[in-house]
């Protein structure tokens, strides 16, 4: 389970998509960027092949939640 998240839009103008975001898992900390296409793209510490689709679903989540409610 991922722990700490965070997002915040990539750039100034908020209505333009995307989002830079961070969270920790397994005392990892982890971030990269969420385009409006639902496309993540690491930018530091690329997690385990075994753990990117569980991962990527865990933050789809999380931003449709935030980001679309």
């Amino acid at each position: 389970m991922l722990t700490h998240f965070q997002y915040k839009p990539l750039f100034e103008n908020e209505k333009i998509p995307g989002w830079n975001f961070s969270f920790y898992y397994k005392k990892q900390r982890y971030s990269g960027i969420y385009h409006q296409t639902g496309k993540i793209e690491w930018t530091a510490n690329t997690p385990e092949q075994d753990d990117i689709e569980s991962l990527s679903r865990q933050i789809h989540e999380l931003m449709l939640f935030h980001v679309y409610e």
